[in-house]
C-alpha cells in the first residue's frame, strides 16, 4: 500500500494519527513524520504495520447469528487469531463436536476449573497465567480506584480478576476484564457482575494484545461500558477511551496525573510510584526468555 493509499484510508475511516499509532504500534512522531513527507523512506516493517492496520476488515463485533450450542466439556480451548468477523468458522479441536462462535455460558461452566479463558460471542480465547508485571499493574490500578472511593464515599464499587462479568446479559458471552468498576449495585449478583460494568481496563500483554485492542475494544463500547483503559505495559503507557463522551483517543504516560471520567475528575491516577520497578520487572522478563 501507497502513501497516499494510506492517506485514503486513514480519511475514510476517520482515524487520527493517535488512534493509528494505538492500533498499529507505530511511536505517534513517527506517524506524524511519514504522513506529513518528512520521512521520505519509511522503514519496510512501519509501512507493513500500518498497511496491516488500514486494510483489516474488523468492523463489528460478530454480528452473525450461531445455532445454540450444547453443553458439555470441552478440553481444548483456542485463541482465534484470525479476523474476528470469521470467528464462526470451524477450528479442528479434542472434545465436542461445536464451532467456534456457537458455545454457550453452559459450555463455559462446563470447562474445568483450571482452565482460565473468556467466552465472546460464542467464541472461547485461552487466557495465560499473567506475568508478574501484569498483576502489579492490575493490582495498583484497583487499589488507587478503592482509595479514591473511600475518600469520595462514591457509589461505586472496584472489582479485580478474576471475576465473571456477563457482559450483554446473553448466554453467548462472558469475561474477565483485570479491574471493573460498577456503579449500581443490582449488577451485582454476588457471583458475577450482570451486565456492562461502568469502568473497565485490561493490562495488556503480547498474548492479549489482539483482544483487547480489538474484540474487546468494540464489544465494551458496544455493550455500553463508560470508560475503557489499556495499560500498556511495554510502552509504559494508559490509552483512555471514555465511550460515554466522545471517541477520542487520549494516551498518558505512567507519570501523568489520569483523570478517571466516571468520577466527573474527583479521582485521578497515577503509575509514577511504581514505574521503576515495572521497568526492572519488564527488563527481568527479558532477560528470562
Amino acid at each position: 500500500m501507497t502513501l497516499e493509499e494510506m492517506r485514503e484510508k486513514k480519511k475514510e475511516r476517520g482515524y487520527s494519527l493517535e488512534y493509528l499509532a494505538t492500533l498499529s504500534d507505530v511511536p505517534l512522531s513517527t506517524l506524524r513524520k511519514i504522513f506529513s513527507g518528512q520521512t521520505r523512506s519509511p522503514r519496510r516493517e512501519t509501512m507493513e504495520r500500518l498497511t496491516a492496520v488500514l486494510q483489516d476488515r474488523r468492523s463489528s463485533c460478530g454480528d452473525g447469528n450461531y445455532e445454540k450450542g450444547t453443553s458439555g466439556a470441552v478440553s481444548e480451548v483456542f485463541e482465534n487469531k484470525s479476523a474476528y468477523a470469521a470467528a464462526a468458522r470451524e477450528i479442528p479441536y479434542t472434545g465436542e463436536d461445536i464451532e467456534q462462535g456457537r458455545y454457550t455460558i453452559d459450555d463455559y461452566f462446563a470447562l474445568p476449573e483450571e482452565r482460565r479463558c473468556e467466552l465472546i460471542d460464542g467464541v472461547f480465547y485461552d487466557m495465560a497465567s499473567p506475568p508478574v508485571v501484569h498483576q502489579m499493574l492490575a493490582g495498583y490500578l484497583y487499589y488507587q480506584l478503592m482509595s479514591c472511593v473511600e475518600k469520595s464515599h462514591a457509589k461505586c464499587r472496584p472489582y479485580i480478576a478474576p471475576l465473571d462479568v456477563q457482559l450483554d446479559k446473553d448466554n453467548r458471552t462472558m469475561v474477565q476484564p483485570d479491574v471493573i468498576v460498577c456503579c449500581h449495585d443490582e449488577q451485582d449478583s454476588g457471583v458475577r457482575i450482570f451486565g456492562a460494568p461502568d469502568f473497565l481496563a485490561e493490562v495488556v500483554s503480547p498474548s492479549s494484545r489482539q483482544r483487547d485492542r480489538f474484540i474487546k475494544y468494540l464489544k465494551y463500547k458496544n455493550a455500553g461500558v463508560r470508560e475503557y483503559w489499556l495499560i500498556e505495559t511495554e510502552r509504559m503507557d494508559i490509552i483512555v477511551y471514555r465511550f460515554d463522551k466522545d471517541d477520542k483517543v487520549r494516551v498518558y504516560s505512567f507519570d501523568d496525573d489520569i483523570p478517571v471520567g466516571i468520577s466527573k475528575r474527583n479521582c485521578a491516577i497515577s503509575f509514577r510510584g511504581i514505574k521503576q520497578r515495572v521497568a526492572k520487572l519488564i527488563e527481568k522478563g527479558r532477560n528470562a526468555e
